[in-house]
């Protein structure tokens, strides 16, 4: 460990009124002593355990609203997979009726459109005269 180098005196360690450390006789250990004179640390002290119980109850719901977040996505995601199933399955059958009725389809449309273009042929003639 690295030293300190205020070791010697207890100034540089004090933290509150009332509170101040002594560094032991050659060693790493620091003692506190408590001044009398300051007896609002029971205040302190409980108001610290309310501050405490607070964050408890807060990462509480945290873990809680993560809890069921997570199931809320499990949840999800077989959705998204069962939809998918079901579209992948929609997509074989139409692909099965595609090859099964052939090309015949390519073949109705150019029909029509011919049939189209023929009847506005003759549409346009009858009325230029």
């Amino acid at each position: 460990m690295a030293s300190n180098p205020h070791r010697g005196g207890a100034a540089p360690y004090r933290s509150r009124d009332g509170l101040s450390t002594r560094s032991g006789a050659g060693s790493e250990e620091i003692q506190l002593r408590i001044d009398p004179m300051h007896s609002d640390l029971d205040d302190e002290i409980t108001g610290l355990h309310g501050q405490v119980r607070q964050l408890k109850n807060i990462a509480q719901e945290i873990g809680s609203e993560a809890k069921f977040q997570r199931d809320f996505l499990d949840e999800l995601q077989m959705t998204l997979i069962r939809a998918q199933a079901g579209v992948k399955n929609n997509i074989r059958k139409l692909n099965l009726s595609i090859i099964q009725s052939g090309n015949n389809h390519i073949m109705h449309v150019v029909l029509f459109a011919l049939f189209c273009f023929f009847i506005l042929y003759m549409w346009s003639k009858m009325f230029k005269r």
